[in-house]
């Protein structure tokens, strides 16, 4: 049951809520939701099971209820709350805006932090050693020879670092660093080390401080996967100790499959481990040779035989079994016999390489430390070891993967060769799971102390299932499931219009049927969002419309013209102006753009977003579904397109106040059967339908 001073808290910081911001009006939906939140952790509807999934309509205020109903009981419980979110702009949000108004209305004190990946960060050492005079050990690790622009940034990174202008965040630094510069200086947990003096005081060690003393943290999906997968509580608090608000929710899934997927090149990965071969010797020198030599000749061994094998394996695949994309998938994941072979040998191999490498870092670090190895010689080699670590540790998990046998019960993993972009006649290893819900299942869910699921799409055709089936969750257990709708008057604020289009978006001729049919429902409209299924197709219509939109004085404004921020900022001012402005976006423009009021009063929805399923996990994913008798396209393509039509939609109504239409020019959600479903699955609108 929920502790009478949990509740009195939560009463206390809603009244406070009320005195501090102006206007604030009582929600019901929100009330509810927080009431529901303290009770779900209080384990009044399951006592093992403290979980609520909750779909929570835009308006409702989702950060601040689960603050209201988390912050509280955590404490109470002297338990950490860690809220993980999917994008920048939510934590910036919690962290600037969210956090501190919960700190001025809570009764108590607590402390907030924001928690980032090691990899953010960059390591002084290494940017020491890539701008030093003798600096080519290190500048010898890099893919390809470093340019001078890459030269003259990392210098200006050393310096702004020493005058500390720069924190070593990679967020934090003015322009963009190219991922080729900061794979070389990035922090990672090989090489850096909290023993060492150089690392005592690195920006990772900075930044995790306060992580411990904390009383909430906000991290990302990447992060919290980062962590359970190393068995939880290494980076983040322990599972067990810890209240987990995923905000953001839908994309958990996918975030899990990319963590656990793999990939290396046979070339590359060759290249590399030759430049090892050559250096061992100079490592084990360094970790005491009498020591180390066991190790050293596993490693030159192991290396000897992944070499050549690697080399084979290129040369044994055929050059014309690739598609248009340079793309080969196993079918069912299943690999020829020679490549299984082949992949258990490599397995071992880098397995083996990989601990007599870990091996050797520990002799290297002992000595370091006990002062037998001059400091600054100590360090470089712990850094060049580090960098190797981690490539081995990567090659590794490729091949463990590859190896892995496919699971009778469970979906197989998905496995590919692609085409190198950078080496010719190189290959890219690849695998992914298909599923990986068991997973979050079994390394978070199962040991949480609570777990709150919050997104404004959680549903696909007013369904939790397919979400469950992502994120492994069973609809049985106790879960507490919530779908709250938004406050929004949609009946009397906006109007959703379906014309009778002639023709579905598959035809060769909609493309021209689009550009001429859009200025009827651009016409007298002063804020526009087009959202468009592909770059080919919104740049086509883009140029055919430019001229009437100048003949007109609409400005029109085109995703990747110029960048996000520099568009939007346009589009902004003209609205301010009351210049008629039109945005042309594709799907990355149908989640996550909050453009209020009079920035956006008419959105256009050319094609129903069905994802073509191309990429090679897609299709090995559509492949079992039908191997087990089912229908991809029902299963997994009509659902997925549920979820985004209803962000999309989402884009017009961000506030009580707002105003305007939704028009969706794809006749497919009239005249075939699954498009009731879809219709039926966004928001109330106000309908008006032009077909007989």
């Amino acid at each position: 049951m929920l502790h009478s001073q949990v509740k009195t808290d939560i009463k206390q910081c809603y009244e406070n809520l009320g005195k501090q911001l102006d206007n604030f009006i009582p929600r019901r939906a929100q009330n509810y939701l927080v009431s529901e939140i303290a009770k779900t952790l209080a384990g009044e509807y399951h006592k093992k099971n403290r979980m609520l999934v909750a779909e929570a309509g835009t308006g409702i205020g989702k950060s601040l209820s689960y603050l209201l109903g988390g912050i509280p009981f955590a404490l109470f419980n002297n338990k950490k709350l860690l809220i993980s979110t999917a994008t920048v702009a939510l934590q910036e949000q919690l962290i600037n805006k969210d956090l501190p108004l919960f700190n001025q209305i809570f009764p108590k004190e607590f402390s907030f932090i924001l928690a980032k990946g090691r990899q953010r960060y960059c390591c002084n050492h290494k940017l020491e050693a890539c701008c030093s005079p003798d600096g080519d050990p290190q500048l010898a690790m890099w893919e390809e020879k470093p340019k001078k622009s890459d030269l003259e940034l990392l210098k200006r990174m050393l310096k702004a670092s020493e005058q500390n202008k720069w924190d070593g965040d990679r967020d934090s630094w003015p322009t963009t660093i190219p991922d080729r510069v900061w794979m070389q200086i990035m922090a990672d947990k090989h090489s850096c080390h909290a023993g060492m003096p150089k690392h005592r005081t690195c920006p990772f060690a900075k930044a995790r401080e306060h992580l411990d003393k904390a009383d909430v943290i906000v991290a990302n999906h990447a992060l919290l996967m980062a962590d359970i997968e190393l068995g939880g509580g290494v980076i983040l608090p322990e599972p067990e100790q810890t209240i987990y608000v995923i905000d953001e929710a839908h994309h958990l899934p996918q975030v899990a499959r990319d963590f656990s997927s793999a990939s290396a090149s046979l070339k590359g990965a060759a290249n590399w481990l030759e430049k090892l071969n050559q250096n061992v010797s100079k490592y084990a020198e360094l970790a005491d040779y009498q020591k180390a030599n066991r190790f050293q000749n596993a490693i030159q061994d192991n290396i000897q035989h992944l070499i050549p094998t690697l080399s084979q394996i290129a040369n044994n695949i055929d050059p014309t079994i690739f598609n248009k994309d340079g793309v080969y998938r196993f079918e069912h994941g299943e690999l020829p016999q020679w490549l299984e072979e082949e992949a258990k040998g490599c397995k071992e191999a880098s397995k083996k390489v990989m601990q007599s490498l870990g091996k050797i870092q520990d002799l290297i670090s002992e000595r370091t430390k006990e002062n037998e190895i001059i400091p600054r010689i100590g360090e470089q080699a712990l850094t060049e070891v580090g960098f190797y670590l981690q490539r081995v540790e990567n090659l590794e998990k490729v091949w463990t993967l590859m190896a892995q046998p496919n699971s009778k019960k469970g979906a197989p993993l998905a496995r590919w060769i692609e085409k190198s972009p950078e080496r010719e006649n190189d290959y890219i290893i690849e695998v992914s799971p298909l599923e990986v819900g068991y997973r979050l299942d079994q390394l978070l869910w199962s040991r949480a102390a609570g777990s709150i699921l919050v997104s404004a799409t959680l549903r696909a055709l007013n369904q939790f299932s397919f979400f469950c089936r992502q994120a492994g969750i069973s609809e049985s257990d106790g879960t507490r499931f919530l779908a709250l709708a938004s406050p929004f008057d949609y009946q009397n604020n906006a109007r959703l219009v379906i014309p009778a289009v002639k023709m579905e978006p598959q035809a060769e001729a909609f493309t021209d049927l689009l550009i001429d049919i859009l200025p009827e429902y651009l016409e007298g409209e002063t804020a526009s969002l087009v959202l468009f299924s592909s770059y080919w197709q919104m740049n086509k219509v883009a140029d055919a419309l430019r001229a009437l939109a100048k003949k007109n004085k609409w400005e029109l404004l085109v995703q990747g013209e110029e960048s996000r921020n520099e568009t939007l900022k346009k589009h902004k001012e003209n609205c301010k102006k009351g210049k008629p402005s039109i945005l042309f976006g594709t799907g990355s423009f149908s989640e996550g753009l909050d453009l209020p009021g009079d920035l956006l009063t008419n959105l256009i929805i050319t094609k129903i977003p069905f994802a073509v399923p191309t990429s090679p996990v897609e299709e090995a994913h559509a492949e079992y579904i039908e191997s087990r008798g089912g229908n991809p396209f029902l299963q997994i393509s009509v659902p997925e397109a549920s979820k985004k039509l209803i962000q999309s939609a989402g884009r017009l109504l961000r506030k009580e106040q707002d105003s305007g239409r939704v028009v969706i020019l794809d006749r497919r959600i009239i005249t075939r059967r699954y498009g009731k479903a879809l219709l039926d699955s966004l928001p109330p609108f106000k309908r008006v339908i032009e077909y007989n």
